[in-house]
């Protein structure tokens, strides 16, 4: 049996136990079906967001989503050949959510940060959709003050992005632009693609011009609920907002700049694993430490929660997928893990720069193990999950 049938009837079986435990159980798993509150904080989103979300709440009780960052526009080696992918080519299928960024846009660059022509992102987010693939959308925007880039982290930039603020005008133009982008993804029947939209994201980190020390709690949560009500005011309801810290203590500490429940979906932080954590005991420390606080309050909130970027960079841990990964993520049911991009050769760092694998990598065997798990989901498993 190969791997894939092997997977399929493996989940399968699975959803067959599922469904007799729950309709052999009482009120306690029901208490978990419907702890999601399905309301979108976008009262008027399109019917297909709202399904996505419900999608989205329905999938964690079958797994978590695997997702890669620009997986259809290059990896190790290539760029811009059509229907490939890194993880397709080692697990057999494709990632079920796919990352993207548009910084470069708010400049009319025709590429991203990243060198991604925008025409080409919008057919994959398309041709993906078509698969029933999702994606999210990240902004590493330009700092708005020092015109220099997202990473230039002079303090109050927010400030002069606010109303009344010097640089708010060049801001709305840029949020227009955003807007049209959005607006211009389009399925086949002509209706908006949802996107998991993760502004403002790793904001417990100084490093951003939006980041930690860099503007008060109340100028961030105060961009926030202008970029979210701006957006819908100019039509866009195809968005799921994503809240994205970095690494947190508390749940104090997460929570800082939380907007609030009406303004946010997902709530989600990032986590690598670092080079002199060579077993990656002190990744899954962490990651557990921090979904334990992130779950507790998506519960409270009914609020789906998620690891929006992930990875140990190179992967050179044989054994990382099935023996680190998937131990940080233990049994707390996220949404999704997406794990960061395969740029590969990167000639000023002089090393390979890429986060998952590619055929022949020391960790293929073990990803595709890892594929194989009942509670990872990549993109054909949507549909099966769902049926």
């Amino acid at each position: 049996m190969c791997r894939l049938h092997q997977k399929s009837q493996m989940k399968k079986n699975i959803l067959a136990v599922f469904i007799t435990i729950f309709i052999g159980t009482s009120c306690s798993s029901k208490s978990i079906a419907t702890n999601t509150n399905l309301s979108l904080s976008d009262k008027k989103a399109t019917p297909e967001t709202v399904s996505l979300y419900k999608k989205l709440n329905q999938l964690i009780q079958k797994g978590y989503l695997f997702g890669h960052q620009d997986d259809l526009a290059y990896g190790v080696n290539w760029k811009y050949e059509n229907g490939r992918s890194d993880v397709k080519e080692t697990a057999g299928d494709y990632p079920a959510v796919y990352g993207w960024d548009i910084a470069g846009l708010e400049k009319d660059d025709s590429k991203n940060i990243d060198g991604v022509p925008f025409d080409k992102m919008k057919q994959y987010i398309k041709e993906a959709n078509e698969r029933g693939g999702i994606s999210t959308i990240s902004w590493h925007f330009d700092n708005p003050a020092t015109g220099k880039n997202a990473w230039d982290n002079t303090p109050n930039a927010i400030k002069t992005v606010l109303p009344g603020g010097e640089n708010h005008k060049k801001f709305i133009s840029w949020l227009d632009k955003a807007s049209n982008f959005f607006l211009s993804l389009k399925d086949k029947n002509g209706k908006n693609i949802p996107i998991l939209f993760r502004p403002y994201h790793e904001l417990t980190g100084g490093w951003f011009w939006w980041g930690k020390g860099n503007c008060t709690p109340d100028e961030f949560k105060a961009i926030w609920k202008f970029t979210f009500e701006y957006l819908q005011k100019k039509g866009v309801h195809n968005l799921i907002y994503v809240y994205n810290t970095s690494s947190f203590g508390t749940k104090e500490d997460f929570l800082a700049n939380y907007p609030g429940d009406n303004y946010a979906d997902i709530l989600s932080f990032d986590s690598y694993q670092n080079n002199d954590d060579k077993d990656g005991k002190k990744f899954i420390d962490e990651v557990q430490k921090q979904l334990k606080i992130v779950n507790e309050i998506g519960l409270e909130k009914h609020k789906l929660i998620a690891i929006a970027e992930a990875g140990y960079e190179a992967v050179p841990d044989p054994k990382w997928w099935t023996g680190t990964l998937s131990k940080a993520i233990g049994d707390y049911k996220i949404s999704y893990v997406l794990l960061w991009r395969n740029h590969g050769w990167q000639e000023k760092e002089q090393k390979m720069h890429y986060y998952a694998p590619f055929s022949g990598q020391t960790s293929e065997k073990d990803f595709v193990d890892f594929y194989n798990l009942d509670k990872t989901l990549f993109e054909k498993d949507i549909q099966k999950a769902l049926k």
